[in-house]
């Protein structure tokens, strides 16, 4: 048994029907509630020696949820994590993971800032990049960007939609799509 199948084991075996472990493009993902997070951390790093804290960060899920991800490694072996709890948007709390990895400090400020989750008893949980004043967290689906309702972008999708009258190009399909497959003007 690899290094990985007996970390995922483990994990199994300590966590039950908690965790939800799966494998996807050669990353082991391990997904637990938000009671569980603190665990979790704890346990790989205390058990499992993933000592090394590589990142933290939120994920928008649309229309009811953010993902809080973190990437650990286990130095000696060469093995990676990814851990993942799942917060409600409407009441995105999470306790902080700062007393497990300090380095989860700046992460956890960056999340909080850019998606709006609160790391409950963090030690200072303030504004990290953006000015002074900002209101909203830029990084939700959500959040509307003023300069694209104040001014269009610049930018044409396609020829001729910029109105500066270029020639559109002949819309065609890919090979082997029957001709009536699509838009009537396709």
């Amino acid at each position: 048994m690899n290094g990985t199948n007996a970390d995922t084991t483990s994990i199994a075996e300590q966590f039950d029907d908690r965790a939800q472990i799966s494998e996807s493009y050669g990353d082991t993902t391990i997904d637990v509630a938000p009671a569980d997070w603190i665990e979790l951390l704890t346990y790989v790093r205390d058990n499992l020696d993933y000592a090394f804290f590589d990142w933290l960060t939120g994920v928008d899920d649309p229309p009811d949820a953010f993902f809080v991800v973190a990437h650990v490694y286990n130095l000696a072996a060469g093995r990676r994590l990814l851990l993942r709890t799942r917060v409600p948007q409407e009441n995105p709390h999470l306790p902080t993971a700062v007393g497990v990895y300090r380095g989860a400090n700046w992460h956890e400020r960056e999340t909080y800032e850019m998606f709006g989750v609160i790391f409950d008893d963090h030690p200072n949980l303030v504004p990290l990049l953006l000015p002074d004043g900002f209101e909203g967290n830029p990084l939700r689906k959500d959040f509307i960007l003023a300069a694209r309702v104040a001014k269009p972008w610049p930018g044409a999708k396609e020829p001729g939609e910029s109105g500066h009258g270029a020639p559109s190009r002949r819309k065609t399909l890919p090979p082997g799509v029957p001709a009536d497959w699509g838009p009537p003007d396709a």
